[in-house]
């Protein structure tokens, strides 16, 4: 067998019965944030955008998209995609060399469940799978030093998870792997320099790539089997060679991955935690601040601190913002929060946040460095102009695996999210049909997800 396949029977064997019960509740947990994250973003610049080039298609389909109109799968897995990731406030797995958002897979497997008439099980099942496969390749099989995006080991994972929620048989489920992991192989300059808009379209394009890929292998169409290790494949061009047992993989990964208590770039939650902890407990006001430090693990400097992926002390738009921490810093210390209005054009470009952000230093720690992604450590240290010098040191936050995220919590930020979009009634069932989605039809939160009210254009 190639690796392809034996990849395809870990896919196939896999089963509800293999999740264990705090691997499920951690995945409707996962399910919620998602919802509240993809209901967040209707009324986002790119998302009205993917809108107008969905209805300008005039395609009708069979597969339902947050807010009620009908499409095809690949059309549904990419707009739903594109919901969950726009905001920048899904969930994260840290590996070593890898960072990743598992529920990118969310909208893909969610479209090929509804195709199929899945129920909740299945759906959770399903999307478990696509959690493991993404989260082990990140482990063992990292792309982003080599130039390549997270989404290439994405294109297996969202794959994996198509493939179970549609039930294909291995033969299938091998092609479709081997022909989405040929295909979708995308470059990191997504997220370095100037960011755009593809930053937070990548993943969803590698879910409408891949679902239409997946569609295609159910079809009968095939692909080169030896994707992974064959002549010039995944491990002889980018990866290198990696091994993993897929026999003796569970679907417990999910436990692993990590949720965002603020709307920013991952690798920024414990540095956002610890200033608005110090600002608390210190009471100093931003106007007070002459300088701030942040000695942090090389990860984090490199992605959002002006490392090796660009100066981000340059800051116009939100995709530049959610990747800077020093414009997530100086604005946590200004407005006492970092959440979706922090990220409006008129707030990104007002002279306090734009002035205060250059006074902010990041600097790798090698010590930090060491403790990641077991933890996340960061020393903040705060010059006031009384001459008053603060620090604040951490090693995780609020939603990170050490202390994790419960279900209230993540209630209460679903609700706030979707608040602008859904009345009290509608939060409650869909909250209520994710708590009982292992005992329900995943039509039903469709049904419920299509009343959703989406901005006026």
């Amino acid at each position: 067998m190639t690796l392809a396949e034996h990849l395809a029977t870990f896919v196939v064997r896999s089963s509800y019965d293999n999740l264990s019960e705090i691997a499920c509740q951690q995945l409707k947990i996962r399910v919620l944030d998602a919802l509240g994250c993809a209901i967040g973003a209707l009324d986002g610049e790119p998302i009205r955008l993917i809108r107008a080039q969905i209805e300008d298609s005039g395609d009708t389909g069979r597969c339902t998209t947050i807010g009620g109109w009908q499409t095809a799968p690949d059309r549904a897995a990419f707009y739903n995609s594109a919901l969950v990731r726009y905001l920048d406030f899904n969930d994260s797995y840290l590996a070593k060399g890898e960072t990743c958002h598992p529920s990118d897979n969310f909208g893909a497997v969610l479209a090929a469940a509804e195709y199929a008439n899945r129920s909740g099980r299945e759906f959770l099942t399903s999307l478990a799978v696509a959690y493991q496969v993404q989260c082990r390749l990140s482990d063992v099989a990292p792309v982003r030093a080599k130039g390549f995006d997270h989404t290439t080991q994405g294109a297996y994972a969202v794959t994996a998870g198509v493939s179970r929620a549609l039930g294909l048989d291995l033969a299938k489920t091998a092609n479709a792997l081997a022909i989405s992991g040929t295909a979708f192989n995308a470059l990191r300059v997504t997220r370095t320099g100037a960011l755009s808009h593809w930053k937070g379209l990548a993943y969803p394009n590698t879910a409408f790539g891949c679902t239409h890929a997946t569609f295609l292998a159910m079809r009968g169409i095939t692909g080169p089997l030896e994707v992974f290790e064959g002549n010039k494949g995944f491990m002889d061009t980018i990866a290198g060679r990696f091994e993993i047992d897929w026999t003796q993989e569970d679907l417990g990964r999910v436990t692993s991955t990590i949720l965002k208590r603020y709307n920013a770039e991952i690798h920024s939650q414990s540095a956002i935690e610890g200033i608005l902890e110090l600002k608390q407990e210190c009471g100093f006001t931003a106007a007070e601040v002459t300088q701030v430090e942040i000695e942090i693990f090389d990860v984090a400097y490199h992605i959002i601190g002006g490392g090796e992926e660009g100066n981000k002390t340059i800051v116009r738009t939100k995709e530049e913002a959610d990747h800077s921490l020093p414009y997530m810093i100086a604005v946590a210390m200004l407005d006492d929060r970092v959440m979706p209005e922090q990220y409006k054009p008129e707030r990104i470009q007002r002279q306090d946040v734009q002035g205060l952000l250059k006074k902010i230093l990041v600097r790798p720690s090698e010590a930090y460095s060491q403790r990641f992604p077991n933890e996340m450590p960061c020393r903040i240290t705060v010059s006031l102009s009384d001459d008053r010098v603060l620090v604040k040191e951490k090693r995780d936050y609020e939603g990170f695996h050490t202390r994790p995220m419960r279900w209230e919590t993540v209630v209460q930020k679903f609700e706030r999210l979707s608040g602008p979009y859904t009345d009290a009634s509608l939060r409650l069932k869909i909250i209520d049909a994710v708590a009982d989605m292992d005992s329900i039809q995943i039509s039903y939160i469709l049904r419920l997800l299509a009343k959703v009210q989406v901005p006026a254009t």
